[in-house]
């Protein structure tokens, strides 16, 4: 028996993996979190399976559920949205099913910032503006945020902060970002990326707070800040430039046996 973690994508169901899709289709028992997660997503599975919302449930009671298949022997599809490796409280599942000896396998998904960076249309990285991202969030009830981890920290970096489960704190993260990155800087907020609703507001931080306050928003957002939201006259990369003397180009250097 095994417990197969999967990232199940932002919200739209076609944005599940494909090994993530099929781990679904033949697991007779599945838990997923029904309060971020389409029930469309539901469609892959087998047509007997138990199905367990988890939105209501404590670890006890989710622990209880992975023994109860392990005594039947029934490997379980356990799906969080987004992608397992940031926010996603798989860890402390992890270390629950290590301390029973139950398998356990993850699978990634689609990342939550990166279905809204397509939603905006931008790449992230934009040459010689913005080369780094940073994901990052503000303290919350569920878990703190450790000591040196601000955004005045990451925001002194000049970095394109991607800010999760902050929404509610607008102000905050305005307040605090402006004596690094000032008035003008682009900011882009992206509600229920890929799911039907989806939407966007697009401001600066002198004023975003206002248009926030005009499309109010609750929950299920990513606010993005940096300067390579609205860089538009930028230097083109090398990559691609005719002269760039690559690897599977003619050019490339080669040793006395010919080889790369």
């Amino acid at each position: 028996m095994t417990v197969h973690f999967i990232g199940a994508g932002p919200g739209a169901a076609d944005l599940i993996t494909v090994r993530g899709r099929d781990i679904l289709a033949r697991s007779p028992v599945c838990l997923y979190a029904g309060s971020i997660m389409p029930r469309e997503i539901l469609d892959y599975c087998p047509t007997d399976a138990r199905i367990v919302d988890t939105g209501s449930l404590s670890l006890d009671e989710i622990e209880a559920e992975y023994l109860a298949a392990h005594r039947k022997g029934k490997d379980v599809a356990r799906l969080h949205s987004g992608d397992l490796s940031v926010w996603s409280a798989v860890a402390e599942q992890i270390r629950r099913l290590e301390k029973h000896g139950i398998d356990y396998t993850l699978t990634p998904g689609v990342p939550s910032f990166a279905a809204a960076a397509a939603a905006l249309r931008r790449e992230l990285t934009i040459p010689e503006v913005a080369q780094s991202l940073v994901l990052t969030r503000i303290s919350g009830r569920a878990s703190k945020m450790p000591d040196g981890e601000t955004l005045a920290a990451f925001g002194a970096t000049g970095a394109t902060l991607a800010i999760h489960l902050a929404i509610h704190a607008i102000d905050r993260v305005v307040a605090e970002l402006l004596p690094f990155y000032g008035m003008d800087c682009p900011v882009a907020i992206v509600v229920r990326a890929s799911w039907p609703e989806e939407r966007i507001i697009r401001g600066t931080l002198s004023d975003i707070e206002a248009k926030l306050a005009a499309e109010p928003v609750e929950r299920t957002a990513i606010i993005f800040v940096g300067r390579g939201l609205g860089a538009a006259d930028f230097v083109e990369s090398q990559l691609y430039n005719a002269d760039y003397v690559r690897r599977f180009r003619p050019g490339w250097p080669q040793d006395d046996t010919g080889s790369e």
